[in-house]
């Protein structure tokens, strides 16, 4: 599987999906707001996040670019919205590479299921490369 480009927006992200869209003639992508998901008790949403994206994708000349916004009160740096999202079909193969990508990181969130991916992770390398890690549910292997 490809490694992916990540990018982040600060509430902006709905328009900037059309433009690109528009811009390099692609279909409309499906959305995934924060309001689509399920309603978690323990963290309520708050109103101004419902409408928000926090997921899409759009395939320009054979790659993957995938979109969000950032969640209210989330840090947003212009600059440092961009990701490489590294998707894996294997779990124990994720498993390996995130806890390589650790050694002098920081991490963003602890590898775990998520209603999206059987696995999620995201680290920031030493480097201060941001990478989101996942098992794809369709695709995983153990």
């Amino acid at each position: 599987m490809a490694v992916d480009i990540y990018l982040t927006f600060n509430g902006n992200c709905r328009e900037a999906v059309e433009f690109y869209t528009e811009v390099f003639e692609t279909e409309k992508p499906n959305i995934m707001t924060f309001g689509d998901q399920s309603p978690n008790p323990e963290y309520p949403l708050p109103e101004e996040a419902k409408n928000l994206i926090m997921h899409t994708r759009l395939a320009i000349e054979g790659s993957t670019v995938m979109f969000s916004d950032t969640f209210p009160g989330s840090p947003f740096t212009l600059g440092n919205n961009i990701s490489l999202a590294y998707q894996c079909t294997e779990v124990k193969k994720l498993q390996t590479i995130y806890e390589k990508l650790k050694k002098g990181g920081t991490v963003g969130m602890e590898l775990q299921e998520t209603f999206w991916a059987n696995l999620y992770g995201s680290i920031t390398d030493k480097f201060g490369v941001i990478w989101q890690l996942s098992v794809n549910k369709e695709l995983a292997a153990y």
